[in-house]
């Protein structure tokens, strides 16, 4: 408000957009205003296909009755309530529903709102867990270059995309990190988990050996990397990681922020790639994305660890204002039942073969590089313009927009992640518009 308390005219100076070129996009504005089902709407009427479920978010599709009637009854009934040595049932509820979906053991959980707070939440967790059982020298944390475990200090030390980290300093210590598996020659244009790449985890020993297992509290990775541009894990990789994190003694953390609640056709990515970690991150689909809600899964002997062990009084000195919000928590069951009334998980798993031939019928398109899926996400990597990487990515997501669909850029890469409700019309609308836009910015 201005100095006469009088509204200002309304216009886009005030918002610093995240992640977002500014600049750009305050000169040449893309607004979205409505949404139901599978289309976003802009504020001029143009209906946008979603191919990306927001962004990473909207797995049941937008605007879905059940969430908004839910959020609006709890709304009536309890704004807020603090859950610092109180608590209400909702929140109570809402935990037991996701617990029912987690891996066998894992039913322990905690709120926060984001999946960035998730990240920092689990990695406490992690070096709490330690601190209890009398291991305080695992200190150190292994994340994987190109990982994004979110934009906190600890998810962002752990993360791998150097663009997030450079602008910020030194960011945590005792931070070290895996290889990616992306880029290796007989992979690529692999449908589903490719065939090579496994022994990318054994580098993990040879981080014990530097700094000793004594030293290390957790590695924290994607099951499927998303925003760096859909990494697929190789046959075996995740096993191994296992495998050695269990000689050592280590946590193993999976980042299920995207690959959690039906993404790849499975409640958790955990279960479909057979893979069972120590600590679950999540958060986007929990809610789909109608109220911010993240949480953290443990297994059920970390919680006794950090709890048992603990002195008389408060055992984990960790929180959020918002932890188990109450609109929150009656979006996350609204959305859960949706989840379990569609088959949500299940509807992923039927269309995935088309969406996979669909997905690779854009090889041999101009310069398509190579292309990654698995279950409900696809991965088109473009050759970067000489000098300007980035810059034909951008153009193709700006040109698939102004024709009506939705995709997400992260680099040169175009990455799709529809709504589990998309259709077979829907994948050849999406598939079509982006084609086109390929072959539009070839030069």
């Amino acid at each position: 408000m201005n100095e006469m308390n009088v509204p200002r005219p309304n216009n886009m100076d005030a918002y610093w957009m995240p992640f977002s070129d500014n600049r750009y996009f305050k000169s040449n504005p893309r607004l979205l205003a409505r949404a139901e089902g599978m289309f976003y709407h802009t504020a001029d009427g143009q209906e946008i296909l979603d191919g990306t479920a927001g962004l990473w978010c909207c797995n049941a599709g937008h605007g879905r009755r059940e969430i908004k009637e839910a959020i609006q009854q709890q709304a009536a009934i309890l704004d807020y309530a603090p859950t610092f040595q109180l608590g209400h049932p909702i929140a109570f509820e809402a935990a037991a529903r996701i617990a029912e979906r987690t891996p066998e053991g894992m039913d322990r959980v905690f709120f926060t709102n984001s999946g960035s707070e998730s990240a920092d939440t689990a990695l406490k967790i992690a070096l709490a867990y330690h601190k209890a059982r009398g291991e305080s020298s695992r200190v150190r944390l292994i994340g994987r270059e190109r990982g994004y475990h979110g934009v906190g200090f600890g998810g962002m030390s752990v993360g791998g995309i150097g663009g997030n980290r450079k602008q910020f300093g030194a960011l945590l210590p005792y931070v070290d990190h895996l290889p990616h598996t992306h880029g290796i020659q007989a992979n690529l244009f692999a449908r589903g988990l490719p065939e090579h790449g496994a022994e990318r985890a054994d580098a993990l020993e040879a981080l014990v050996a530097l700094h000793g297992a004594e030293t290390i509290a957790a590695v924290m990775v994607e099951p499927i990397a998303g925003s760096t541009g859909v990494l697929v894990p190789p046959k075996g990789y995740l096993e191994r990681l296992r495998a050695i994190c269990d000689k050592h003694g280590i946590l193993l953390i999976f980042d299920e922020v995207i690959t959690g609640f039906g993404r790849i056709g499975t409640d958790f990515g955990a279960e479909r790639l057979g893979v069972t970690p120590d600590i679950i991150t999540m958060a986007k689909g929990l809610t789909n994305a109608a109220v911010p809600m993240g949480a953290v899964a443990v297994k059920n002997a970390i919680y006794d660890a950090v709890v048992d062990g603990a002195p008389a009084g408060i055992e984990l000195f960790h929180g959020y204002t918002y932890s188990g919000h109450p609109l929150a928590a009656a979006a996350a069951i609204a959305t859960m039942e949706l989840h379990r009334a569609e088959d949500l998980p299940g509807r992923a798993r039927a269309i995935e073969p088309l969406w996979q031939e669909a997905t690779h019928s854009l090889k041999g398109l101009p310069n398509v590089t190579d292309i990654r899926d698995f279950g409900l996400i696809a991965g088109i990597e473009l050759a970067p313009r000489p000098g300007k990487p980035g810059a034909r990515g951008t153009a193709v997501f700006r040109r698939c927009f102004d024709e009506g669909v939705l995709v997400r850029v992260t680099g040169d890469i175009i990455a799709l992640s529809p709504p589990l409700i998309i259709e077979k019309p829907h994948v050849e609308r999406l598939y079509g518009t982006l084609s086109d836009a390929i072959r539009a910015e070839a030069a």
